[in-house]
């Protein structure tokens, strides 16, 4: 999984490609214990992600209830693969997608 991230005043913007999975969740999550602290606004690009695991979720659930502490997290971008993963999984009720 390829990460590649941005900061513009105290919004990042991360864009994720390949698969969020078991063996790139720990990545993912490290890459948001040491980005997000000083943001009030996240937002996840999904464009090119091509799969998401339960591992995925776990993190994503995560950092959902970090931001929603000090600001809000937005994903965009979603395939109709991941989407049918919130779907299923009722994450579309927790997280803002757009």
């Amino acid at each position: 999984m390829n990460i590649t991230k941005n900061t513009e005043g105290k919004t990042l913007n991360i864009a994720l490609e390949g698969r969020l999975d078991t063996t790139t969740a720990p990545q993912l999550e490290a890459e948001f214990n040491q980005s997000i602290a000083d943001n009030t606004e996240l937002i996840l690009d999904f464009a090119n992600l091509e799969y998401l695991s339960s591992a995925g979720l776990r993190v994503l659930l995560a950092v959902q209830k970090t931001m929603n502490k000090q600001g809000k997290m937005i994903i965009r971008n979603v395939n109709e693969v991941i989407s049918e993963v919130f779907e299923v999984t009722g994450f579309s009720d927790i997280l803002t997608i757009e």
